[in-house]
């Protein structure tokens, strides 16, 4: 018989043999990836609508619903953001001379140096992400497999999600089902509880941003809005690196506003992080700064951008793996004292 300690092995064993898909079949993890991610965000309006209606014609409408506003999203972009970010990137050069030109940048060369080093970076990432955004929708239709895929995964986990957890849990011994049932819904509850709230913070992120250069009537905002709101993604790191990206472009309009807008990066950042996340997120993940930034270094080293995203997701979930071996040894050694 598998006693406790030998279920929480298979449990820590099969998260490492389902995080090493990422590395091992990058396509099927993303797959997975992108299915949960939508199911997780779906699936408390598939509950509330289930209880009117058959739960798989709700998973079926709330996942048209979706769709439709991905597509009116998509096609957003496509028609205003992508020529202005092809813009952005043809005007960088010029952007990146103003601000080396500037007299304080001229009285320090390896500041000046670095300078080129970063500009170089910028406009070669910048180059290859407007290319591979192309490509991507050029190449859309050989894709559409992958997609069509994701839809019908993402129905069926809307729609028998908790038959499946419970299939899973039936897979250990009885004594153990009720605790791994609720280690499965607990990992859920709280990725759900990230990911919609990293989601909403992006999408207040980048209305503010949007806002703040309209007003400055900067004609690339919305390239600086997707910026900070793409990098509110990445805890801590994210949202620094928008920052400093923000105020150096400002400096090629008008050198003073560099403090305005350093100003403004600052408010916005103190209040995102203490006011809005805290009341968004609560204490639900209680993961420590110090864990969150040491595990996006990880996990950039690991597996690039993709890694500083997934980051937090698998710190989430190894904290609930730790925190359930380490009741269900307490539980035992209680037992056994008894």
């Amino acid at each position: 018989m598998i006693s406790a300690r030998q279920t929480s092995i298979v449990l820590a064993v099969a998260f490492v043999a389902l995080a090493s898909g990422f590395w091992f079949f990058p396509s099927f993890a993303f797959i997975f990836f992108i299915s949960l991610l939508v199911q997780l965000l779906l699936v408390g309006m598939v509950n509330k609508l289930s209880k009117k209606i058959p739960r798989s014609v709700a998973a079926g409408l709330i996942l048209f619903f979706f769709l439709l506003i991905l597509f009116g999203l998509a096609t957003v972009i496509s028609v205003s953001f992508i020529p202005t970010f092809s813009s952005f990137i043809m005007d960088l050069p010029r952007l990146a001379a103003k601000i080396q030109n500037m007299q304080f940048i001229q009285d320090m060369p390896s500041i000046n140096s670095s300078l080129d080093n970063m500009w170089g970076d910028i406009a070669s990432m910048g180059s290859n992400l407007l290319r591979e955004s192309l490509r991507f929708i050029v190449s859309t239709f050989n894709k559409i497999i992958d997609f069509v895929i994701i839809i019908f995964v993402t129905f069926y986990l809307l729609k028998d999600g908790r038959a499946i957890l419970h299939f899973m849990a039936n897979l250990f011994p009885r004594r153990d089902k009720v605790r791994v049932f609720h280690l499965f819904t607990v990992v859920l509850h709280s990725l759900q509880i990230y990911i919609r709230s990293q989601l909403l913070m992006c999408c207040i992120t980048g209305v503010i941003v949007y806002s703040y250069f309209s007003i400055m009537d900067n004609k690339y905002a919305s390239v600086f809005a997707v910026i900070s709101g793409i990098c509110e993604f990445v805890p801590v790191l994210g949202p620094t690196v928008a920052s400093l990206f923000g105020v150096m472009l400002t400096a090629t309009d008008t050198p003073y506003l560099i403090i305005q807008t350093a100003c403004f990066y600052l408010i916005m950042t103190q209040i995102n992080h203490n006011l809005i996340y805290p009341n968004v997120v609560g204490k639900a993940l209680d993961i420590h700064p110090i864990t969150t930034i040491l595990g996006v270094v990880l996990g950039g080293e690991i597996l690039g951008t993709a890694g500083m995203f997934l980051a937090v997701p698998c710190i989430v979930v190894v904290k609930h793996i730790i925190l359930d071996i380490y009741q269900s040894e307490q539980e035992l050694k209680d037992s056994t004292k008894n």
